[in-house]
């Protein structure tokens, strides 16, 4: 049987406030879905004569906890850029203020600096003119930042500034900071309701079953394969390599290798493998192809570089760069041999990440914000809005954040790509 899973949500009290939302279909608290989706895996609790886990699905309430009238609401954005940040912001300032009448929306610049008073940050303040047409920008108009703050200041200055609901877009390092001032709201018995949106381009979130950004990951880092394999077809011997993101998961990799059947070797994470298996394979490839493509996940191979040390300022082990590893590592064992190799490394990280989303990560930036402003009113809290089975639900960060979510290399996705590339199951 699957480990224990609570997937209860903090409530910060009773809802004595009639939501001023006229149309659409309120939920009601008891609303939830299976976490399991198999019947044996169900069949298991039930035989044990145990409830199965189960998820609160996420929509407006007819009773909120807050009173719109007499709070403000802020909004921050933490860690790397990636596309739909700004259709979040954007989707939780129209929400707040078209739905429930707040009038007061704080946008805390560059991170959680912006929560920390004797920083110097203003707030924005956020209305739907300023975010009218952010969505079709990248990046975040409120900047962003790395690295932890102290919760007591910055819960100070949100009690300072009448902030009753926090929406905190980030990923792993964010929403373990979103729960710490949760922590300490709850600590000084402060009515603050503190709500994640999860913001990994990576995919990594445990228990959401996709955040924003991914598909355009996917589909910018398709135009780089199909870059590497022009430019793979037209040289002799020529390889075409490209690292995308994926520090812990390689999702993006896998999705990207897909599209079209042009990548020939997919590399990720959670899949070791060695340099000599890789070489050997990829000479093999090239004597009855003439070219190959080669897809690298950023955090794939670190076994087989010198060891880094320390962590960067969201809390991340520092990793060493395996696409210049391969690069180099491929360009040598040709020279080695005296054979031709034309070897192209396409690093297009920072081209995806700053890209805006695409329409069907807009679509569901705007579903994820208003999720979380409903979430906010009602008076939940110390949790993170998210889908599962293809529905938005309510999840709360401790689950959200307890490991990163990863590719099973025994799985139908890993199963997939390998199909499709052609490559063994382990390069060895």
């Amino acid at each position: 049987m699957t480990p224990e899973l609570d997937f209860t949500i903090e409530r910060l009290g009773e809802c004595r406030f009639p939501s001023p939302m006229t149309e659409g279909r309120y939920l009601d608290d008891s609303e939830k879905i299976l976490y399991h989706c198999r019947f044996d895996d169900i069949r298991t609790y039930i035989d044990a004569g145990k409830e199965p886990p189960m998820l609160e699905l996420a929509g407006p309430r007819q009773r909120i906890f807050f009173d719109p009238a007499a709070i403000a609401c802020g909004i921050v954005t933490c860690g790397g850029l990636c596309p739909g940040i700004n259709d979040v912001i954007r989707a939780i300032t129209l929400s707040l203020y078209h739905h429930y009448g707040v009038r007061k929306i704080y946008g805390f610049r560059y991170g959680y600096e912006g929560l920390v008073k004797r920083l110097g940050h203003t707030p924005l303040e956020l209305t739907p003119t300023l975010v009218n047409q952010i969505g079709e920008l990248g990046g975040t108009i409120l900047a962003s930042s790395r690295g932890p703050q102290n919760p007591a200041e910055m819960v100070d200055y949100m009690a300072e500034l009448g902030v009753g609901i926090l929406f905190a877009i980030g990923g792993d390092g964010t929403l373990k900071g979103a729960s710490a001032i949760a922590a300490e709201a709850r600590r000084r018995g402060l009515t603050l309701s503190v709500i994640g949106v999860p913001k990994t381009i990576d995919n990594d979130i445990s228990f959401v079953q996709k955040t924003f950004g991914f598909e355009t990951a996917v589909a910018e880092a398709h135009r780089a394969i199909y870059a590497a394999h022009t430019e793979a077809n037209g040289a002799r011997n020529g390889i075409g390599l490209v690292k995308l993101m994926g520090r812990d998961s390689g999702f993006i990799a896998a999705f990207a290798s897909l599209v079209d059947s042009q990548v020939n070797f997919c590399l990720v994470p959670e899949v070791p493998f060695t340099l000599d298996g890789l070489l050997r394979n990829l000479e093999e490839r090239l004597q009855r192809r003439g070219h190959a493509v080669v897809v690298v996940a950023e955090g794939a191979g670190q076994e087989l570089l010198a060891a880094h040390e320390g962590r960067d300022a969201s809390g991340n082990v520092r990793l060493g760069d395996i696409g210049l590893f391969l690069r180099d590592a491929i360009n040598g064992h040709f020279s080695d041999r005296g054979t031709e190799c034309n070897l192209k490394y396409i690093d297009p990280s920072y081209i995806i990440r700053s890209e805006p989303a695409n329409p069907h990560d807009s679509g569901l930036c705007l579903l994820l914000g208003q999720n979380a402003v409903h979430a906010g009113m009602s008076g939940r809290s110390d949790m993170v809005v998210g889908v599962w089975s293809h529905q938005f639900t309510h999840v709360p960060i401790t689950m959200a954040t307890s490991a990163r979510k990863k590719l099973d290399p025994e799985g139908w996705l890993w199963s997939s790509v390998i199909a499709s590339t052609g490559q063994p199951r382990r390069i060895v």
